[in-house]
């Protein structure tokens, strides 16, 4: 079966937002609506989630204000790239697509960040919930990482220190230091996809939203984000809920628990073979869980 693709930009004030829908937007189905991590990623990497087009639900992949295909804004500080810039973006996105009375929606880390926040105002349309890989506080995220990062080799640890107290993280020996961490805990394939590489080059290119959000990388968090919590504010999500994590993430059983803990109707699914992306480590199960969890919930 062919699906059709099709692209564009929606106006968000002066800006644009780049998005493209894989399948028919008017199957019946309600579409799912798929929102990257970062701050600061591109589409690229959660490209696989296309796939669940084949089961009749069309999928909507965009990338956020500042990243990949949409405006561009290296001018742009802290007090520009906020939260509700970002849910605002996905509410303009959902009218201009023409989909407000049914969609579905799975964030992938910040994305499930955004989910999250973008949840618990109960939104009109919303029928599920996927929250993949995401903490629901940094100082939990930021802890964790520390704990992870305390399990490097000593030599990589030494190395990592050296340059953020030099404030020299843009080194080439900083970058090797952190590709260590990343196999470990971000994506856990070797080498490095062509889709996950795009979006990690997509970063190098243009590190405005990621520097300014969360900083240089994964454990080194100084950025804007870097006090966001939404725990004690899940429980008015009414939306039923997935958790997706994997067994070696940097998004830990810890970082996850409160969505679990809190939000009504959830349930968790830890992928044992992945770190942080099971949708490209273990892609064939994580998008049969997706495919299954939408048609219960959301057909």
């Amino acid at each position: 079966m062919k699906v059709s693709i099709t692209e564009g930009f929606a106006p968000y004030g002066e800006y644009k937002t780049w998005y493209r829908v894989t399948g028919d937007l008017t199957s019946g189905k309600p579409p799912l609506i798929v929102a990257h991590g970062g701050p600061g990623c591109t589409h690229d990497y959660v490209d696989s989630f296309k796939d669940i087009a084949a089961t009749g639900r069309a999928v909507i992949h965009y990338d956020q204000v500042g990243n990949g295909k949409s405006t561009h804004l290296p001018e742009k500080g802290g007090d520009f790239w906020t939260v509700a810039f970002f849910k605002a973006e996905l509410h303009n996105l959902i009218d201009h697509l023409g989909i407000r009375s049914a969609y579905c929606l799975l964030g992938q880390s910040w994305g499930g960040m955004l989910g999250a926040e973008f949840a618990v105002d109960r939104p009109e349309g919303l029928k599920a919930l996927i929250i993949a890989n995401s903490p629901a506080a940094m100082v939990t995220w930021i802890s964790e990482a520390n704990r992870l990062r305390d399990e490097l080799p000593a030599d990589v640890q030494a190395t990592l220190l050296r340059h953020e107290k030099a404030e020299t993280t843009g080194s080439a020996e900083y970058k090797a230091a952190t590709d260590v961490f990343n196999e470990r805990h971000v994506c856990r394939v070797v080498p490095m996809p062509p889709e996950v590489k795009r979006t990690f080059d997509a970063i190098d290119a243009d590190p405005t939203v990621y520097h300014t959000m969360n900083g240089p990388n994964e454990f080194h968090v100084i950025g804007t984000m870097k006090d966001w919590s939404i725990v004690g504010r899940l429980s008015t999500i009414s939306a039923p809920t997935l958790l997706i994590s994997g067994r070696y993430d940097e998004a830990t059983e810890a970082c996850v628990m409160p969505y679990s803990q809190e939000i009504p109707d959830v349930r968790w699914r830890i992928f044992e073979e992945s770190s942080h992306m099971p949708h490209v480590e273990e892609r064939e199960a994580c998008m049969a869980e997706v495919a299954s969890f939408l048609d219960e919930k959301a057909s």
